[in-house]
């Protein structure tokens, strides 16, 4: 692997990704203006908080074996198999559920694997344990040595990378909300926000643990808590992958007002946990709330 190779300018990100404005009267008639930071225009393989979070962490692989964890239909295994295949290292996936190992691959799978990846499915409670010594050990000594990211890219290098995005928003709203799967996301913006401004998680997942989580990876990255942040957990229809009808009929209509193609997973929730909350008015009359678009759809399940 040479240097050139570990260039990650080379793939030409658009940074800083857009910020537009979404003309929207569920938010007008409250005084409230919507934004949309277009993270999911910034790489065509490696979108949105992907790019920011695994582009620190490939930096310090420097070319070596990645190994990863994500489920069935992971943004992050993606990414992470694609950026594989761009810079030329090799990639492991080590995917939730050990009855899909005999089934056709899904969409998102089979990008993977095309991609060059190599699928490794474990059964619900290894992956539970992914992080104890013992699974990994027991990984590493299936394929060798690797550089471990954890699920969804999220420590304290991608925390680090994420802060890039709140940066790039300073003195530009008031509000930076994002949707939540692990947390790295949050923690960094949080951190790369400007005095007066905040940042507010929108959960994808049940469980309530995200708190704690970004608590950890903002000690992690940067020693202490950074920023002004909080999470509003209603907004998850269910849980990872899981949507209603509801929430698709919400995104046909966004895309429909405003032209911007949906993904369901995290954005479609994103959307319309901030609608709910401007008709809440839980946003000041005469502030601004940028939604972070940081991805596009693909491979969900049906």
């Amino acid at each position: 692997m040479t240097d050139e190779a570990l260039d990650l300018s080379r793939l030409q990100p658009a940074l800083p990704s857009p910020l537009q404005p979404a003309e929207d009267e569920r938010f007008a008639r409250h005084g409230v203006t919507l934004l949309l930071k277009r993270d999911d225009l910034i790489h065509p393989d490696l979108p949105g908080n992907k790019w920011r979070k695994l582009a620190p962490n490939l930096r310090a692989a420097a070319g070596r074996t990645v190994l990863t964890f994500g489920g069935a239909y992971s943004n992050h295994l993606r990414a992470t198999a694609a950026a594989g295949r761009l810079l030329g290292f090799p990639t492991v996936g080590v995917v939730r559920g050990d009855e899909l190992a005999g089934r056709p691959l899904n969409p998102s799978l089979a990008r993977c694997a095309a991609d060059g990846m190599r699928l490794h499915f474990v059964d619900r409670p290894t992956y539970r344990a992914k992080a104890s010594p013992d699974v990994l050990d027991g990984l590493l000594s299936l394929f060798g040595e690797c550089v471990v990211i954890p699920e969804g890219g999220s420590n304290a290098l991608a925390a680090q990378g994420c802060t890039e995005l709140g940066r790039e928003l300073r003195s530009r709203t008031g509000t930076v909300a994002v949707a939540c799967g692990t947390g790295g996301t949050l923690a960094g913006l949080a951190a790369g926000l400007g005095d007066g401004q905040r940042a507010l998680g929108v959960p994808v997942l049940r469980g309530g643990f995200l708190g704690a989580a970004v608590e950890d990876l903002q000690r992690a990255a940067f020693g202490a808590p950074a920023g002004r942040w909080s999470l509003d957990e209603r907004f998850h229809f269910g849980g990872y992958a899981r949507t209603t009808p509801e929430l698709h009929a919400f995104a046909d209509d966004f895309e429909d007002r405003h032209g911007l193609p949906v993904e369901r997973l995290y954005v479609a929730k994103l959307l319309y946990g901030l609608t709910v909350l401007a008709g809440e008015g839980a946003f000041a009359p005469g502030s601004t709330v940028t939604a972070v678009v940081t991805g596009r759809p693909e491979a969900e399940p049906s």
